[in-house]
C-alpha cells in the first residue's frame, strides 16, 4: 500500500517564536490516526525565531535526530556536548538511561529551519551519546546518500534501532533509483522544494508510506530541485 500524507494534513503548534509543524502525534497535537510509522515515531518541522529556543529539558530512550536545512542550531547537554549545527549538518542522540539538553536559534535575528526526528530504540537503558556529521549538497546531489544506519557503514552516523535514513538533492535534470527491500517499510519525506514520485508531484512537507513489497524500484524526480529523506524500516 502507498498512502499520502499532505503537508497541510499535518498537526500545526505555533507559540510565536516557535512555528511546527507534526507529521504524527505530538505534545498539544493529538492525533489516533498517525501515532508514527513502525519505529518511526516524530517529524516535526520547526522554525525557532532569532535568539529563541527549547530550555534545558530531559530525554530517555529514544534515538533524536536533528537535520538542519536553514540557519544555525546550537545545543548543549548533560554529556558535557556543545555544538552548533548548521545547514547540512545531522546530529544524533541516543539518550538512553537519560540526558538532559537544551537547542537555540545561534542567530539573534535570523530563524532556523530544522527536523527534529524521533525513532524508537532497538534496546533501552543504553549509555547515551552524542553524534554529529556533515553531508554537503554533492554528498546528496542526484543520489541517495546515507546519514543514519544501523551499522554506521558508508560514513553515516550509526543509531540504536534497525533504521536507515537517506537524505537526497535531485535537480529538473537529475533522477534518482532506489530498489527497496521486500521485508522493509519505507516512509519518504520532502524537505523542500518538489520531488516526483510515482503518481505523485510532492511538495515540502509531504510524506509518503510504502508497506512492504509494494514497489520493486523507486524512482524520483524533480520538476525544479526538491530535496527528500527516505526512512528505510
Amino acid at each position: 500500500m502507498i498512502t499520502l500524507r499532505k503537508s497541510e494534513d499535518r498537526g500545526p503548534s505555533n507559540f510565536g517564536w516557535l512555528d511546527s509543524k507534526h507529521t504524527f502525534s505530538f505534545g498539544h497535537y493529538y492525533d489516533p490516526q498517525n501515532m508514527g510509522f513502525g519505529n518511526l515515531r516524530v517529524i516535526n518541522d520547526d522554525r525557532v525565531d532569532g535568539g529563541r529556543g527549547f530550555d534545558a529539558h530531559p530525554h530517555n530512550n529514544m534515538e533524536i535526530i536533528s537535520y538542519v536545512i536553514e540557519g544555525a542550531l546550537e545545543h548543549k547537554d548533560s554529556m558535557g556536548t556543545g555544538s552548533v549545527i548548521k545547514s547540512g549538518d545531522v546530529q544524533h542522540m541516543s539518550a538512553g538511561t537519560g540526558v538532559v539538553h537544551s537547542e537555540f536559534n545561534h542567530s539573534p535575528t535570523e530563524k532556523v529551519h530544522f527536523l527534529q526526528i524521533w525513532i524508537v530504540p532497538k534496546e533501552r537503558d543504553i549509555e547515551p551519546k552524542y553524534n554529529q556529521k556533515y553531508f554537503s549538497e554533492e554528498d546528496k546531489l542526484n543520489k541517495l546518500a546515507k546519514i543514519i544506519s544501523p551499522n554506521g557503514s558508508d560514513n553515516s552516523i550509526e543509531i540504536n534501532q534497525d533504521t536507515t535514513i537517506f537524505a537526497s538533492i535531485v535537480d529538473k535534470d537529475g533522477e534518482v533509483k532506489f530498489t527497496p527491500s521486500n521485508d522493509k517499510d519505507y516512509w519518504i519525506h520532502v524537505v523542500q522544494g518538489n520531488v516526483n514520485f510515482q503518481e505523485y508531484n510532492l511538495k515540502e512537507g509531504d510524506g509518503v508510506a510504502i508497506t512492504k513489497g509494494e514497489l520493486s524500484e523507486m524512482i524520483f524526480r524533480s520538476s525544479n530541485k526538491g530535496e527528500f529523506l527516505l526512512f528505510e524500516i
